[in-house]
């Protein structure tokens, strides 16, 4: 009889290998992109899958000291339940002795608000896009029981395809069933806070909803709708529900932004007790909406949202009284001469010409202007070469100022009531001008585009007038 043969003898298998935790020394370090009350974002590579990720950076020290414990592990768990293009994507976690870190996605483009403050306010093209992004967002946290509490452009980010990427949950709050979904505390940004959040320091999903009608508003007017000085002038706007439609608004937006801006909470449009997100989604502002691929779309062109005209500040008329500026048309075509721009015909001193004769012309022009200009105190002793009245427009919303061009060259704008300076527009060799029209104009800065509008339909010489500056500037400048 034949011996039993023994049982294969089974190789022992080693444990899966774990995943390698990163340090710090795992990456070069590019550059700040984000500092927050107690993170830093750097742009962090790393060194072996030449993989570029945000990496947030939290001081250990400053988290406790602040009592920002809960803020972080907040943040982490929710980052660590999603998984959705519209959002930020953890990677990995990693500490040291001083810090913790979060890899996060990259988001190359960086803030919507930046975007918005360049342009002023988006066209309705862009403003339904991005709407309708955001709405998917909210319907996917929403769906996972998460409410964000601080929706607003700043933590909107894009990626490298203007795509968004919502950002920052270290206010957000999790809940654990569908019955639950009101938190209690209060946080959030002012312009932004739901009124039940002041009223009765509870926040629903719907809160973000509110967020929402605030930021379609902002999208298409170029501010919130509950604009104020100061965060308690703001609050009580909100409690009071103060706030109003801009002419040119358009009717489609206006009634979706009335529905989302609702006082209770359970009549916001996509909130459950209105039937969710179906009803939202089918708003006739979305008509041509294709829910199913707005994420492989093309995201369209950031355009302005102009609408075909608009008023002065409340108060201001166009027959407003401005001092005459005949000396000051001289000042502009005298100076002009001096660099061949202007008539020569018009040149009083041709045969003087000279480096000392134009020095002393141009304080004999200061003397004179001094004398005669009302707007001589705001312009730091420099020579006016244009001014007038325009209005200075940000989305649907228009302040009357008057602009002054000098010859530094430099473009001030100053308030013509209260006769107070209000600012400046920043001249370099980077600026563009642009006529849109007889009326409109445009100055594009390096990070900011200023749409101004001359009511006496004198476009065309502020174009003319600040490119020649602009000319003799650069060639100053090589």
């Amino acid at each position: 009889m034949a011996a039993p043969q023994e049982p294969p003898k089974l190789e022992a298998k080693s444990p899966p290998a774990e995943p390698q935790k990163k340090s710090r020394e795992d990456f070069n370090f590019d550059r700040i992109i984000g500092e927050g009350s107690y993170s830093t974002v750097i742009l962090a590579t790393d060194k072996s899958s030449k993989k570029q990720y945000a990496l947030k950076i939290l001081d250990k020290r400053h988290i406790i000291k602040e009592k920002k414990v809960q803020y972080v592990s907040r943040e982490k768990d929710v980052l660590a339940r999603i998984d959705h293009p519209f959002f930020v994507k953890l990677y990995f976690t990693f500490q040291d002795k001083d810090n913790l870190y979060f890899g996060l996605s990259f988001a190359e483009q960086g803030e919507l608000l930046d975007y918005l403050r360049k342009v002023g306010a988006f066209d309705e093209n862009a403003t339904r896009f991005y709407t309708s992004e955001i709405v998917i967002a909210l319907e996917y946290l929403h769906g996972k029981g998460i409410i964000h509490r601080d929706l607003k452009p700043e933590n909107i980010l894009l990626n490298k395809d203007m795509h968004i990427q919502i950002t920052d949950f270290g206010t957000a709050k999790i809940f654990e069933s569908d019955e639950d979904e009101k938190a209690s505390s209060f946080v959030g940004t002012a312009e932004y806070v739901s009124p039940e959040l002041l009223q009765s320091k509870v926040a629903y999903k719907s809160s973000d909803l509110w967020a929402l009608g605030c930021i379609i508003y902002q999208f298409l007017a170029g501010r919130p709708p509950f604009h104020a000085a100061n965060e308690y002038l703001c609050f009580q706007k909100i409690i009071k529900h103060e706030y109003s439609i801009p002419d040119g608004f358009p009717d489609n937006a206006k009634d979706l932004v009335e529905n989302l801006l609702v006082s209770d909470p359970t009549k916001r449009l996509g909130c459950d007790k209105m039937g969710g997100y179906p009803p939202l989604k089918a708003h006739y502002f979305f008509t041509d909406v294709n829910w199913d691929n707005v994420q492989n779309e093309t995201p369209p062109t950031l355009l302005p949202y102009l609408p075909s005209t608009t008023k002065g500040e409340a108060g201001m008329h166009s027959d407003y009284n401005m001092p005459s500026s005949t000396s000051e048309q001289d000042f502009e075509d005298r100076f002009l001469q001096c660099f061949g721009l202007g008539d020569p015909s018009k040149t009083e001193s041709k045969a003087r010409s000279g480096t000392e004769q134009d020095i002393l012309d141009r304080e004999e022009k200061l003397k004179q202007q001094a004398s005669t200009s009302t707007w001589h105190p705001f312009v730091n002793g420099e020579l006016i070469i244009k001014t007038g009245l325009v209005d200075k427009r940000k989305g649907m919303f228009s302040k009357r100022r008057q602009l002054i061009l000098t010859d530094a060259p430099r473009l001030y704008y100053v308030d013509p009531v209260a006769m107070v300076l209000k600012g400046e527009i920043p001249w370099s060799s980077n600026i563009k001008i642009e006529q849109k029209n007889f009326k409109i104009f445009f100055v594009h800065t390096p990070n900011r585009t200023y749409y101004l509008e001359d009511p006496t339909g004198s476009a065309k010489k502020w174009v003319e007038t600040l490119n020649k500056s602009l000319v003799l500037y650069k060639s100053q400048n090589k």
